[in-house]
């Protein structure tokens, strides 16, 4: 089939908004704004989940308790993002990264403090929770 006459797939973007009672998450974002990252683990078959799960995908349990994670973490891959989303145009090029914590999550974010040419796969990196100027809570890597 010549690229001219291929078929045409007509398609529109998928929108998908779960709808989690915030009282299932309140504790992550409360503990952001006190310096804190929680993760839940399922009661019933002990799997952490990391951002907070409101139940468990693996054995579908709705018991989960929330466990305060370290903030010991090691890079396992990073990027740094110099040609950014419409909706980061009014940050500087940024980096994220993904860090294993001692628990054996894997959390992505912004990895800050560091040069560029400072920032290697297995360093150690510490995980830390924050408000942002605008009131937002977040998270990101720092040195350690």
């Amino acid at each position: 089939m010549s690229p001219t006459s291929m078929p045409v797939i007509k398609s529109r973007p998928i929108t998908i908004a779960p709808e989690i009672p915030i009282s299932k998450t309140l504790k992550f974002w409360e503990g952001l704004k006190q310096g804190k990252v929680y993760a839940t683990k399922c009661k019933g078959c002990g799997k952490l989940y990391f951002p907070p799960s409101a139940d468990c995908p693996h054995c579908l349990s709705t018991e989960l308790e929330w466990i305060e994670l370290s903030n010991e973490a090691e890079i396992e891959t990073f990027t740094h993002v110099v040609i950014r989303p419409t909706t980061f145009q009014q940050n500087k090029p940024y980096t994220v990264a993904i860090g294993k914590l001692k628990e054996g999550v894997k959390v992505l974010a912004w990895l800050t403090g560091f040069k560029l040419s400072e920032i290697k796969v297995g360093m150690k990196v510490k995980l830390v929770a924050k408000v942002t100027p605008e009131g937002n809570p977040t998270y990101e890597f720092v040195p350690p």
